[in-house]
């Protein structure tokens, strides 16, 4: 009862001393209410800042929520980012690789990818820096056509050739792009690369963003976000030819000629 008396005097409360109070008592607000106190503690800010810093303030907010979401999505989904089914990216990889081919997916991350290609009849090596992410992908993707392995692929290099090597979202988070893609190339003599990176022109905020002097990466370890221009420039730079390139969900989708051993 007497939880319920203060939570009808906290209605009186202006919501952006209601949140606190509720802290500080131990209670907890239910969802509509606390939205709502939010959304109140939000509005009272901007209105008293100029308009630059308003729109720091509301994207730096943003920012957060934005991590929240990515967060509780793996939840909603036990463990997978929800984005992966909506936006179905596996299906341009798949749709691309035939049964038999030889494979290497470079930032594999946690192998789900990689383990649909070898179900397909592929021969896949996945790789990724992360010692966390591969001793997931070797507890749950195990397949005769899949090996996995943990290491660097700036300076770790898998014997043999593959015909395609694939590097979806791996690209932004590097300084040396056109180095590495030589590299690549050199060593793994693909026919064919399969290409997935960020585009800075997915939103009007992003620019702004970068404007205003607010974090504008979707991720703080990106290096760039590419428009097609300068995707286009550094690929060129590296030798390489662009076969087709898409644009959806504010990404490129880029297969290119590697001039390999082929198949």
């Amino acid at each position: 009862m007497l939880k319920k008396f203060l939570l009808m005097v906290l209605r009186w409360v202006p919501p952006y001393h209601r949140v606190r109070l509720t802290q500080e008592l131990g209670m907890t607000l239910d969802a509509e209410e606390a939205r709502e106190a939010m959304q109140e503690i939000v509005r009272h800010q901007v209105q008293s800042l100029p308009a630059a810093e308003a729109l720091r303030f509301l994207f730096r907010f943003d920012a957060f929520l934005y991590g929240i979401q990515g967060h509780q999505s793996v939840r909603y989904d036990q463990g997978v980012h929800t984005k992966y089914r909506h936006t179905r990216y596996h299906d341009f990889f798949l749709e691309r690789i035939q049964p038999g081919q030889t494979v290497m997916d470079i930032g594999c991350g946690s192998g789900l990818l990689a383990f649909q290609l070898a179900q397909k009849g592929a021969i896949v090596v996945g790789m990724d820096i992360s010692h966390e992410k591969m001793a997931l992908a070797s507890q749950r993707h195990v397949h005769p056509n899949l090996t996995l392995r943990q290491g660097d692929a700036l300076t770790e290099f898998v014997s043999g050739t593959f015909d395609c090597v694939i590097l979806s979202n791996v690209l932004e988070h590097l300084t040396n792009r056109v180095q590495f893609l030589r590299s690549v190339t050199e060593r793994y003599q693909p026919s064919f690369l399969l290409v997935r990176v960020p585009v800075f022109e997915r939103d009007w905020r992003v620019p702004l963003k970068k404007e205003l002097g607010v974090e504008w990466r979707l991720d703080r370890t990106h290096e760039t976000e590419y428009t097609q221009e300068s995707f286009r420039e550094e690929m060129r730079a590296a030798g390489l030819a662009i076969r087709t390139l898409e644009v959806r969900w504010g990404e490129l989708w880029v297969e290119i000629v590697g001039g390999g051993h082929g198949t």
